[in-house]
């Protein structure tokens, strides 16, 4: 158990210094980009970068995971692999770059055109990519990949402001996505190089083909009921449009895609080791989903207090507009934060099925329910409402499946954790609709430190009386420590 401790410890230490330091340079690097382009330059890319991610989730064809499960596959299996991913993606490519002209008509956006031609690159490389990055995770390199991910973040960052300033428009917004890819390949290549054969490399395939169909099929799903909000407002609603609910989005996403896929990539290459001991795999997942309750659920709420603060510092008194629906969004944070680490338990079980009839479901209601609120609300407030409320049933639904048919255990022993960190959010909801009503500033800056500052206050004092953590003895323990 100590071993499984250190080896998460370890990898999310490592994994939190990438993605900490790329959420750093992300934010800088947005908040410029926002301030130097209009509103539909951001949404004709997202629609651009929704389509590739999806074309290179789909050649992947679930198999990064499956090496990381899989512990009979040797280099011949992985050559094989490697293979089939290089002719898929080369064919991919190619035939998108042929269905970009439709894509752009229907969309009535000629640099739309350009744009998905460009990112083919992207697709292809991502696709070329999945075995590399496979033999990466399940050696469990998580330093490596903590300083490659900051060097290439850290560049392609560099090279879009700089290319933003110099005039390129939107063209801007595509050097990460296209740039990343290539440099990680080298990189990742030059860790596990792999030899490439005209075969399609079927033999191997077939070895992780059961696993990896499930895992295919549950990315596809979960891929649509997280992006097809942005298709539809782009076509329903505009690309200006589309523009404000990116940014509302992102803005919310930022604390999920920090705090839980810093350990997603962790959790499955670990806890895959206690495939055959269910019920420690069970309480060890409760102990941290505790932990991300008492982080997430009071993000919630300060993120639906500061909102207006936090947009108007980071992307400028243009996108006001984003203000209410990130305002919606923030209220499913402290849910999709734990909802992000489920895939991950599924993955380690070798319950890729139930995986993918989770995916089924929960991409056809939030499905449903966005085309709903476009055709009748047509507003991306709307849109945000259904995806606050989808995300809600479908935390209820994944956790059901979970416990009943694959953990074997009761939901209440998850639930149970739950109590104390929600009572903790309705304390600091209370406090932060006094510090609204009692301080009035037009100093964002000011107002959101403050508000910051008592809430994280608030917060550690609950903490420390509830018997959370002893935060006093830690701050004890560490002067002594300073002082020897």
């Amino acid at each position: 158990m100590n071993s499984l401790r250190q080896q998460l410890i370890a990898g999310t230490a490592y994994s939190a210094i990438a993605k900490y330091s790329g959420m750093v340079i992300a934010l800088i690097v947005t908040a410029i980009l926002a301030r130097l382009l209009p509103p539909e330059d951001f949404g004709i890319a997202t629609v651009a970068t929704v389509i590739i991610s999806f074309l290179s989730m789909f050649s992947s064809f679930g198999f990064e995971p499956a090496i990381v499960q899989f512990r009979n596959l040797d280099e011949y299996d992985y050559n094989n692999i490697f293979s089939f991913t290089f002719w898929i993606g080369l064919l991919l490519s190619i035939g998108f770059y042929f269905l970009a002209k439709p894509v752009s008509l229907f969309y009535e956006s000629q640099e739309l055109l350009t744009i998905l031609r460009l990112l083919c690159i992207n697709l292809f490389f991502a696709t070329l990519n999945v075995v590399p990055n496979a033999l990466i995770y399940k050696d469990k390199l998580f330093r490596f990949i903590a300083i490659r991910s900051f060097s290439v973040q850290l560049i392609v960052g560099i090279a879009s402001i700089v290319a933003a300033l110099m005039g390129a428009g939107i063209y801007a917004l595509i050097i990460a996505p296209v740039f990343s890819s290539v440099i990680i390949f080298i990189l990742n290549f030059n860790r596990f190089p792999q030899k490439l054969s005209a075969s399609l490399g079927l033999e191997s395939v077939r070895k992780i083909f059961s696993y990896s169909f499930y895992q295919f099929l549950f990315s596809t799903f979960n891929f649509f009921s997280k992006s097809m909000d942005k298709l539809i407002i782009g076509k329903g609603l505009g690309m200006d449009m589309l523009g404000f609910y990116e940014k509302s989005y992102r803005l919310m996403m930022l604390p999920i895609q920090n705090i839980t896929y810093v350990m997603s990539p962790v959790i499955h290459p670990v806890f895959s080791d206690l495939q055959g001991n269910l019920e420690k795999m069970a309480t060890s997942y409760e102990k941290m989903v505790r932990v991300l309750a008492f982080i997430g659920f009071p993000l919630s709420v300060f993120l639906y207090f500061a909102a207006e603060e936090l947009v108007i510092i980071m992307f400028g008194n243009n996108w006001l507009q984003s203000i209410p629906s990130f305002e919606i969004l923030s209220f499913s944070v402290g849910f999709q934060i734990i909802l992000s680490t489920s895939g991950s338990i599924f993955q380690a079980s070798n319950s890729t099925k139930h995986l993918f009839i989770y995916g089924v479901s929960t991409s056809l209601i939030t499905l449903l329910t966005v085309v709903l609120s476009v055709l009748i609300f047509g507003t991306i407030e709307s849109v945000a409402w259904s995806i606050t409320i989808t995300s809600l049933v479908n935390f209820l639904i994944i956790y059901f499946v979970m416990y009943k048919s694959i953990l074997k255990r009761r939901l209440s022993l998850f639930l149970k954790h739950f109590s104390s960190p929600l009572l903790l959010s309705i304390l600091l909801s209370g406090f932060n609709l006094i510090f609204d009503y009692v301080f009035k500033t037009e100093n964002v800056v000011l107002r959101l430190f403050l508000n910051g500052s008592l809430s994280v206050f608030l917060y550690l004092l609950f903490i420390q009386i509830c018997g959370e953590y002893d935060i006093k003895g830690a701050i004890v323990s560490l002067i002594k420590k300073l002082k020897r």
